[in-house]
């Protein structure tokens, strides 16, 4: 090889027509000539080389941080990092509640339709019909009849109907509770960090449904109590105010022991509808109140109160049991680390000669 372009060298130079011209002349000058203009054209291209690069570090770090970073051996680290999950759950489920995400919604739904619906369909046509006050009136007197109103009647078909006020209001808890159920549901599927830790996932789904039914007995006592108090203690003035004169077109010479006319008794089931009414629009305002204090506002302030006591009375091997990877996520994060580790040594050599 040498020879050869040794001879090519003489060659030019001995060359009558490129002698004047073969210091510029040969493969050796051609070499020369193309190694410039290549070492031009990739110094020319070193900034956006450098920007593709810069750019898929910033990605994969983004990637890393989604997938989260590895966590530390000692308790102190693995305990931060569960709480840290936890908090970041927390976020996600206030966030359906307050109108953030979708969902929270649902639960106004239940006290501006479905409430409201169940109290509509309430039997209390066929309570109070003319048949059945007639039969509450007559019982309730016993084998000596009222003097002047039935009071003991009144209070038996006033009690009575007050009962049925106990289903729609255990439903509007329990259908409160299965929204918060699926707000949880959402909330851990929608929570980033918590996907690496399947174990985490399901140890903090259980501990949010077990304080879920605890703020839901809660709120079934407290309906349940506002409709007992309905019939503890009955509006006296709504009675009072009532018209207290005799039917029209009622006989006033109508025999005392013919106390049960028809006329009379659906004036009592009127009374009795009208004063239910009255306790149906109060309850129907009531009821959202007491869920929402029991159970939603109770779920955005100690979902899961109990849990961090728990978690922080753990050992380090039950921490890191509750922190059991996905084999997955843990295979990409690892690839992804020798991808970037790749990367930044590419980066460090390129500005290690750019500008030599």
């Amino acid at each position: 090889m040498l020879a050869a372009r040794r001879k090519e060298q003489e060659y030019f130079q001995s060359s009558p027509d490129y002698g004047h011209l073969a210091h510029k002349m040969g493969a050796e000058y051609l070499a020369k000539l193309l190694s410039q203009h290549l070492e031009a054209v990739i110094k020319a291209k070193i900034p956006s080389i450098i920007s593709m690069i810069n750019k898929t570090v910033d990605e994969i770090e983004a990637e890393l941080d989604r997938l989260g970073r590895p966590i530390g051996g000692d308790a102190g680290a693995q305990l931060y990092t569960i709480l840290d999950m936890c908090r970041a759950f927390d976020r996600v489920f206030k966030e359906h509640l307050d109108g953030g995400r979708p969902g929270g919604d649902r639960i106004y739904g239940v006290f501006d339709h479905q409430l409201p619906a169940a109290l509509k369909k309430l039997p209390f046509d066929k309570h109070l019909s003319l048949q059945n006050v007639r039969k509450v009136i007559s019982e309730a007197d016993g084998y000596q009849p009222h003097l002047i109103a039935p009071e003991q009647g009144y209070r038996r078909l006033i009690d009575s109907s007050l009962s049925y006020f106990r289903g729609p209001a255990e439903a509007s808890v329990d259908a409160v509770h299965l929204v918060l159920k699926e707000l949880v549901r959402r909330s851990i599927a929608a929570t980033e960090e918590l996907k690496r830790f399947p174990t985490l996932q399901s140890d903090i789904a259980a501990a949010a449904n077990e304080s879920l039914e605890r703020f839901r007995e809660d709120g079934r006592k407290t309906v349940i109590r506002l409709v007992d108090m309905e019939a503890s203690y009955l509006t006296v003035e709504f009675f009072r105010k009532l018209p207290t004169e005799p039917d029209k077109g009622a006989n006033n010479n109508t025999p005392a022991n013919d106390r049960y006319q028809d006329n009379h008794l659906r004036r009592i089931g009127s009374n009795v509808s009208s004063y239910i009414n009255m306790v149906c629009d109060t309850l129907r305002n009531t009821i959202p109140k007491a869920v929402v204090h029991c159970q939603v506002k109770e779920a955005k302030r100690n979902l899961l109160n109990r849990f961090y006591a728990h978690v922080g009375s753990k050992e380090k091997k039950q921490l890191s049991a509750m922190l059991d990877e996905d084999p997955a996520l843990m295979e990409k994060r690892d690839s992804l680390v020798k991808k970037l580790e790749l990367y930044k040594s590419a980066r460090n050599e390129i500005d290690s000669v750019a500008w030599k």
